[in-house]
């Protein structure tokens, strides 16, 4: 075989190689791409399941505390905020605010034990709390799988791929600095 065939064969291989390389990495990116999407519907599911039981709840602890109105027009607008809202950033911010003020709510609760013996009541504080547990999973299920396509993007030469076909990181859903704090509640008022 002459020198320039050698070079030509070599050169032709190399392009075979870059070009499934390409293909394959830009396949994997898609895939994990839809994973992350198809995990963060799951935590907008579970987000919705919530926001559904809050109306039920409030109106069910409406009969036991009617002069506690400051709290459930918070929790409506919190409950608004987390329906409305579109990036991972907004729900992450709206679903911290109607957890402080489910919180809140919860801690009302307390001042009326007739309304924590209450069937219809029961029912739906465990729904709450089973749902609570579900939007954990799926916030961990959403983070992992953001954490794998965030590291693929990020990693070499797969970075060079990510960049020309407009992959680009995802946002972790992260609890605000709010959301570690106790809500205080004052009874005095």
């Amino acid at each position: 075989m002459k020198k320039g065939t050698k070079i030509l064969l070599a050169i032709l291989v190399l392009v075979v190689v870059l070009v499934v390389y390409t293909f394959s990495t830009y396949n994997s990116l898609v895939r994990l791409k839809e994973n992350v999407d198809s995990k963060w519907s799951q935590v907008e599911n579970q987000l919705q399941r919530r926001a559904d039981l809050i109306p039920n709840l409030v109106n069910t602890v409406k009969g036991y505390a009617k002069h506690e109105k400051e709290i459930f027009e918070t929790l409506a607008q919190a409950r608004s905020r987390l329906l409305n809202s579109s990036t991972v950033e907004d729900k992450a911010k709206a679903n911290d605010e109607l957890s402080s003020a489910i919180s809140r709510l919860l801690m009302i609760v307390e001042n009326y034990p007739n309304l924590k013996a209450d069937k219809a009541f029961v029912q739906l504080m465990d729904e709450l709390s089973g749902t609570e547990n579900r939007i954990a999973v799926a916030r961990k299920d959403y983070n992992d799988a953001v954490k794998q396509y965030n590291m693929k993007i990020k990693v070499f030469p797969n970075v060079l791929i990510a960049r020309m076909f407009g992959f680009e990181e995802r946002q972790y859903f992260q609890a605000s600095s709010q959301a570690k704090s106790v809500p205080s509640v004052d009874f005095s008022k």
